[in-house]
């Protein structure tokens, strides 16, 4: 009988990257059977003029029913997820669900992992001149932010 191999564990820090850059990079590797943990969600980037930012993330929020959807998070950790799952085929492919439920985010830095080293992604650092934090968008949505 063969045993299942068990997914590579990566831990990230997210504090300033590009949130798109993060995501596509992060989607790319849970296709490739990897189990990821992303770190200090609310410190990760969206560049562009404030305003436009806010108001797309506003529209994200109000669109839809209350009972049928489609339902946007207002917490940073899950609304950096949620851009994950927009780099996924998520609602044709299974291996694309499954790889998605190989993904963590947090808020902060957990106890567990306190005294590991987290990945830093050069290719999705912060570099423009405007932006807003996740942290300042769920803010903005009315979330109060509580790091651990």
């Amino acid at each position: 009988m063969t045993s299942l191999a068990e997914p590579k564990k990566t831990v990230i820090d997210a504090k300033d990257l590009v949130v798109g850059r993060l995501a596509s990079h992060v989607a790319k590797r849970l296709l490739d059977g990897e189990e990821i943990h992303i770190l200090n969600a609310e410190k990760a980037w969206v560049s562009g003029k404030r305003d436009a930012i806010l108001g797309l993330y506003r529209w994200k929020k109000e669109v839809g029913f209350r009972r049928k959807g489609p339902f946007y998070p207002r917490t940073p950790d899950r609304m950096l997820k949620r851009s994950v799952r927009g780099m996924l085929d998520y609602n044709d492919k299974p291996s694309h669900r499954s790889a998605y439920r190989r993904l963590r985010t947090y808020v902060g830095i957990p106890k567990e992992f306190a005294g590991s080293p987290a990945e830093v992604i050069e290719d999705a650092r912060f570099r423009a001149h405007s932006g807003l934090t996740l942290g300042e968008i769920s803010g903005y949505l009315g979330h109060k932010v509580v790091t651990p």
